[in-house]
């Protein structure tokens, strides 16, 4: 069941799962602390502001790849986990049947994006359990596929706008999208190190379209880039982490085989691509709670 309230602070509306009650969360909006209600509709018990932290909070790569396994046994994630397993089986066993597989595709990707942009909000709310399942219903239910999708979608094209607007204008000179990855030009090179870099900072950008889920900020690239210049290493971990999803999600997107043994194998590698992606989304959200000292004063 869900718990709705308003921010003590700014009065925005708020919404978590009732297991989380009790537990303390920022509002995205204001910044205030508050204390979840147990019940929908009560006000929810302000904690005093304190400063920002001056210093990191210490045990992120603990909290990265040792806290993270304990998403997986525990028992009030099972819901969450057994969920998450039957989209992917869905997706990967309608896969071959042609009038499906384009709508399988996109319904289990919008799940799998609105999942991944909750786990980041509720970990970097200080939440260390995985979202509840919402279907929804006739709108909603279409709410929770598209507007996850947009979010992605829209996340890369802005910062893949340096990139674009490069290609645009070296239009003129020869180089397209057709031979930019075949040639290795001066042009060229410059291009592939832009398209680099906007992949490089895409779990920052994601991480302000799940905590702010305020599209436009996404332009603000200096927001983006002191908190990555100021903790490098532990960012490169978090782009390791979302590159090897990829990476595995990139291999089990081969097409199965009449072999029923290789089949079972390319599930297997699918349902891998989540156990990485769950553990890369939480270490999105992690960075911002453990760095949050190099963040605005608006985060």
């Amino acid at each position: 069941m869900t718990i709705q309230f308003h921010c003590p602070k700014c009065g925005s509306l708020i919404a978590f799962t009732d297991k989380h009650a009790g537990q303390s969360i920022k509002c995205m909006t204001c910044g205030q602390r508050q204390i979840i209600p147990e019940k929908s509709g009560q006000t929810p018990q302000k904690i005093e502001p304190k400063l920002k932290p001056e210093f990191p909070l210490p045990g992120f790569y603990h909290a990265v790849f040792v806290d993270s396994w304990k998403i997986f046994i525990d028992k009030d994630n099972l819901t969450a986990l057994v969920f998450v397993t039957a989209v992917v089986c869905f997706r990967f066993f309608t896969s071959g049947v042609c009038c499906m597989a384009i709508i399988t595709y996109f319904a289990a990707w919008g799940y799998l994006f609105g999942f991944y942009l909750q786990i980041i909000n509720e970990t970097a709310a200080g939440i260390d359990k995985l979202p509840e399942i919402e279907v929804g219903t006739s709108i909603t239910f279409l709410g929770y596929i598209f507007k996850p999708i947009f979010t992605f979608v829209f996340t890369v094209f802005i910062i893949q706008l340096p990139f674009i607007a490069a290609l645009a204008f070296f239009s003129d000179k020869g180089v397209t999208w057709e031979n930019i990855w075949e040639t290795k030009t001066v042009l060229n090179l410059v291009l592939h190190g832009l398209f680099a870099a906007g992949l490089f900072l895409f779990p920052m950008a994601i991480l302000v379209a799940a905590v702010l889920e305020d599209l436009p900020e996404l332009l603000r690239f200096d927001r983006l880039l002191v908190p990555v210049i100021r903790a490098f290493i532990p960012y490169l971990v978090v782009v390791g982490l979302l590159a090897a999803a990829c990476l595995i999600e990139n291999k089990a997107e081969q097409d199965a085989t009449p072999s029923m043994l290789q089949n079972a194998g390319i599930l297997a590698i699918n349902l891998a691509v989540q156990v990485v992606a769950i553990i890369a989304m939480r270490s999105i959200g992690l960075f911002y709670r453990h760095y949050d000292c190099y963040f605005g004063k608006s985060w």
